[in-house]
């Protein structure tokens, strides 16, 4: 799960205001009202601020811990507010406590460490982190800490079971703002319980040139995996929305998409089997430019893939409520 990054300004600050949208924090914490149109000018942030986009004191208010009674008015608090928890003497196990009670708390840090320990607390860690007196340094240190701590995933080879043509279809080629590297795609997969890792389209050929922002999905029908453990059909995508974008060792990365684009082609239906018996499957485009993932992170083109030949994938319990994981009986084949 994503953890948010706020960054409280007490003074304003074009430098550090502009260091925190680059950075992309979530939101900058405001204090004292007045202040929220000169920041404005300066680029799009969620502000919270007594005359904010949430309202502090209305929509979130921030409790100072110093005792039980502190905790217990925190823990209160979150049934309907956001709340910034706030401690002369940071430590972890009030923290804990608190945690264990709600999945709407943000904690003050002062830097990266400390970001990183909230963000594990009991294994589901705050909401998100307030960085308070912090400098454009840190603001990014925090930022890129809180993104290295990305789910990651267990990829498994997968060995092709069946190549086949299966004539025409549309499919759907997603076009990310972020430039991906040799090794990283998206799972795709006809089914929610079994994924391959179709690589983006890193390589030049004699056809086309390197387009590092794109990979060529599948079949519109298919399901791909987004952040959060979630799931949507490709017919979906669209600009604004996140994919999650997996590297062969399984470390992920969230993207926005700036376009998604479906058009009719000659179509493939590619076939495997998981280490544990599970078969996966995807319809994808046959064309050379289509490639799958090889164990060692190269990439290898659909239309040179043959039975027996084993790439990367994911494997998951089957069974999606609006991309959500659900469980129940269900048989997709």
């Amino acid at each position: 799960m994503k953890k948010e990054l706020w960054v409280q300004i007490d003074k304003p600050d074009k430098s550090l205001v502009t260091a925190c949208i680059e950075a992309g924090a979530d939101a900058l914490l405001i204090p004292q009202a007045g202040q929220t149109d000169a920041i404005r000018k300066l680029g799009k942030i969620k502000i919270v601020a007594p005359d904010g986009d949430l309202k502090l004191g209305v929509d979130a208010v921030i409790v100072k811990i110093h005792n039980k009674e502190d905790e217990r008015r925190a823990a209160r608090e979150a049934a309907s507010k956001t709340v910034v928890v706030d401690t002369t003497d940071w430590t972890i196990i009030p923290l804990e406590n608190l945690v264990a009670q709600s999945d709407a708390l943000y904690t003050y840090v002062s830097g990266a460490e400390e970001a990183r320990l909230a963000a594990g607390i009991l294994e589901k860690g705050v909401k998100g982190v307030v960085l308070r007196n912090g400098s454009a340094k840190s603001v990014r240190a925090v930022a890129d800490a809180l993104r290295d701590l990305e789910e990651s995933l267990t990829l498994v080879p997968i060995k092709l079971t069946k190549v086949v043509q299966t004539g025409m279809g549309d499919r759907v080629c997603v076009d990310t703002c972020t430039k991906m590297s040799m090794g990283e795609g998206i799972l795709v997969g006809n089914s929610s319980s079994g994924f391959f890792l179709v690589h983006a389209e890193v390589e030049e050929s004699e056809y086309v040139a390197s387009r590092p922002f794109r990979v060529n999905a599948g079949a519109l029908h298919a399901y791909c995996k987004v952040p959060d453990g979630k799931t949507k059909y490709l017919s979906e995508i669209q600009a604004g929305v996140e994919v999650l974008l997996v590297r062969h060792n399984g470390k992920t990365q969230r993207a926005v998409v700036g376009r998604a684009k479906i058009e009719r082609r000659p179509m493939l239906l590619i076939e495997g089997i998981s280490p544990d018996a599970r078969p996966v499957s995807l319809v994808l485009q046959n064309a050379e430019t289509i490639k799958l993932t090889l164990e060692s992170g190269i990439p290898k083109s659909v239309v040179d893939l043959i039975p027996g030949d084993s790439v990367l994938g994911l494997t998951d319990d089957p069974g999606r409520h609006f991309g959500m994981k659900v469980k129940e009986s269900i048989q997709e084949k």
